[in-house]
């Protein structure tokens, strides 16, 4: 089992989107993976799981990775979390 920390670094925090792209990005992986964080802790393979923990900018967490290749899958899971994701806002509906 490998350990690791990481700090959210999107300004919107972990929302659905980012907690889309981090779940579809271990849901094959077959070992397991927790994240905990002030608001408790959950297995990664749980999106709600991951909603629930609030996470928001600067939230500190730690990933915790046991199974196959785990040191990778701990460091892209931190390269994930400390991302800036840059969605594009959803443009206002035009009335004429």
């Amino acid at each position: 089992m490998i350990q690791r920390s990481a700090i959210v670094q999107n300004h919107q925090g972990i929302h659905l989107r980012p907690s889309a792209l981090i779940i579809k990005e271990i849901q094959s992986y077959a070992g397991d993976v927790w994240v905990q964080a002030a608001a408790g802790k959950c297995d990664l393979k749980s999106i709600m799981g991951l909603m629930a923990l609030g996470l928001t900018c600067g939230s500190e967490l730690a990933i915790s990775v046991d199974g196959p290749d785990e040191e990778a899958i701990c460091e892209r899971l931190v390269e994930i979390f400390e991302t800036h994701f840059d969605f594009p806002p959803i443009p206002e509906p035009q009335i004429s």
